[in-house]
C-alpha cells in the first residue's frame, strides 16, 4: 500500500482546568525497568459516524480534542514530562521522576484519503500503513524528559476514523493505558463528571516493601543525558497477522491441558498460549535439543498482598519466562508447556516483593528486540481482559483494534479480546513469511483458529 498519510494539525494539548494537583511522582522499580524500551501504542478503527456536510469533521476533532483536555484533568501526570538529576553521592548513577508540569500531551489530526475500512481488516497481514497511524513513532520511553508522555492520532479514513493512542511505558502499563482510554470515551460520549473509575496515583503501597526508598538511584546508562540512536525498526520481512480463537475452541484446549495435567488450575490463556507455542515452535522444525522460551508480563496488581486498586495508574506489570527444550515442548504435550506457565505465574504472585528489592540491589532494564531468524523465544503483552471495545466515544464500538510498530519484533504477541464474541481472544502475531505457511499447513493449529 503506497497511501500516504497527510497530517492536518498537531497540537500541545494541557489539561482543561490547568491544576496541578502533584507536581512529583516517584517511579518504582516496576516503571524504571521500560526506560530503555519504545511505548505503548494501541488504537482503535471505527466506522466513519454520520457527520454534518459542513465543518463535520472539524467539529468532531475539536470535540475530540475538549474532552481530551477534560481527561488529562484526572490523569494529569500524562500532561507531564520525566525529569532526572544526577546523584550528588555517586556520579555514576541519577534519579528518575515524573514531573507534573502540565507542559502537555500531543494531539495530531491526520488523514488517509485513499484508505479504507476494509483496507486495513481484509488483508491477510496487517499493512504496514496501520503503524503510520500511531504518533511518536521510533522514540524510547526515556524521551520522555523531553517529548510528550502521551500522544493521539486521529486519522480520517475514506470511510472510517483511527484512533491511535501512543503512551510512555515507563508511565503507564497496559491497564492504565485503557484506563486512559475508556475514561476519555465516557467523558466523549457525555458522562460529564461522572467517571466510572478515577485514578489512584498513590505509591504508598512501597512503604511496606523493604530496602526499596525513594528516589531509587539507577545507572546513568539507563537515562542518558544526551540523544541515543532510535530503536531499530521492525524489518520489512517481518510480517503481522491477527488470529480468532472462538470461546468454544478455547474452552476445549483448556479442557484438554487439565485433562492432561489431573489439574484445574491451568487457566484458558495459559492452554491457549502453550496451544500457540507449540504450533509455532514445530513450524520452525528446530533440533530438539535448542532452548525455546516464552515471556509473558504479568500483572501484579490483584497479585501483592494486600492488592492494588484495579484504579492504581503507573506500571505494575513484570516479566516471567518458561524455557524449555524444542523436544520436551514437543513431546511432552500441551498440559505440560501450560502447567509450567501456570508454576512460573505462581512463583511470580508470590514473589513480587522480592523483584522490587532485588530490582533497586541490582537494576536490569527490559532488553530491546532483536531481530534474527535463528530466535525462538516469544514475548507475549497486553490481556484480553481489557475493555477494548467498551472504548465508545459517542457513535459506536470500535470494529477492530490494532497495535503500531513499537517494540515489534520477530515473537511479539499481543492479546485482544475478540470483537465479535464475548470470551473470545484474538492474538495478534508477529513473524516470518515462512513461518506464517509452515502454521497453515498445520492441522493442530487450523482446528482450533479461525484465520
Amino acid at each position: 500500500m503506497a497511501e500516504i498519510i497527510s497530517i492536518i494539525s498537531t497540537t500541545l494539548v494541557v489539561p482543561a482546568s490547568g491544576n496541578k494537583p502533584a507536581t512529583r511522582i516517584e517511579l518504582s522499580p516496576w516503571e524504571l525497568q521500560f526506560l530503555s524500551l519504545g511505548p505503548i501504542q494501541k488504537g482503535l478503527l471505527f466506522l466513519k459516524p454520520t457527520l454534518p456536510q459542513e465543518n463535520g469533521i472539524i467539529n468532531l476533532i475539536d470535540h475530540l480534542k475538549t474532552s481530551f483536555s477534560r481527561t488529562l484533568d484526572l490523569f494529569y501526570p500524562l500532561a507531564g514530562r520525566l525529569c532526572s538529576s544526577v546523584n550528588e553521592d555517586d556520579n555514576t548513577t541519577c534519579f528518575c521522576f515524573l514531573n507534573c508540569n502540565a507542559a502537555g500531551a500531543q494531539f495530531i489530526h491526520a488523514a488517509a484519503g485513499s484508505v479504507t475500512v476494509a483496507d486495513i481488516l481484509e488483508p491477510v497481514d496487517v499493512p504496514r500503513i496501520v503503524h503510520s497511524f500511531f504518533p511518536l513513532n521510533g522514540v524510547r520511553n526515556s524521551e520522555g524528559v523531553s517529548l510528550p508522555l502521551l500522544g493521539v492520532q486521529v486519522t480520517e479514513l475514506v470511510d472510517g476514523i483511527f484512533i491511535g493512542c501512543t503512551v510512555n511505558h515507563s508511565v503507564a502499563d497496559g491497564a492504565s493505558f485503557w484506563h486512559f482510554f475508556n475514561t476519555w470515551s465516557e467523558i466523549s460520549r457525555g458522562s460529564g463528571e461522572i467517571i466510572t473509575l478515577s485514578p489512584v496515583f498513590d505509591r504508598c503501597f512501597l512503604n511496606d516493601v523493604n530496602n526499596v526508598h525513594f528516589p531509587t538511584p539507577i545507572p546513568q546508562s539507563m537515562l542518558p543525558f544526551r540523544p541515543l540512536a532510535r530503536p531499530p525498526s521492525p524489518p520489512q520481512s517481518l510480517q503481522e497477522r491477527v488470529f480468532h480463537f472462538k470461546k468454544e475452541k478455547i474452552a476445549a484446549l483448556k479442557a484438554r491441558a487439565n485433562a492432561e495435567m489431573g489439574t484445574n488450575k491451568i487457566s484458558s490463556l495459559q492452554a491457549l498460549s502453550a496451544h500457540l507455542w507449540r504450533c509455532i515452535t514445530r513450524c520452525r522444525r528446530f533440533p530438539e535439543d535448542q532452548e525455546t522460551k516464552y515471556m509473558f508480563l504479568i500483572g501484579m496488581r490483584p497479585r501483592l498482598s494486600p492488592p492494588l486498586p484495579a484504579q492504581y495508574f503507573g506500571v505494575a506489570a513484570q516479566s516471567g519466562t518458561v524455557s524449555m527444550k524444542t523436544g520436551e515442548l514437543l513431546d511432552r504435550g500441551l498440559g505440560y508447556a501450560a502447567w509450567e506457565m501456570n508454576r512460573m505465574i505462581a512463583a511470580a504472585s508470590s514473589e513480587a516483593t522480592n523483584f522490587l528489592e532485588s530490582w533497586v540491589r541490582d537494576p536490569k532494564p527490559l532488553s530491546a528486540p532483536i531481530f534474527s531468524r535463528a530466535r525462538d523465544s516469544y514475548c507475549t503483552s497486553s490481556s484480553p481482559r481489557f475493555n477494548v471495545y467498551g472504548t465508545d466515544f459517542g457513535w459506536g464500538k470500535p470494529v477492530a483494534v490494532r497495535s503500531g510498530g513499537a517494540n515489534k519484533s520477530y515473537g511479539k504477541i499481543t492479546l485482544f479480546p475478540g470483537a465479535e464474541e464475548e470470551g473470545s481472544i484474538d492474538i495478534e502475531v508477529c513473524l516470518f513469511p515462512e513461518t506464517f505457511e509452515a502454521m497453515m499447513g498445520d492441522a493442530e493449529f487450523l482446528e482450533a483458529v479461525t484465520v
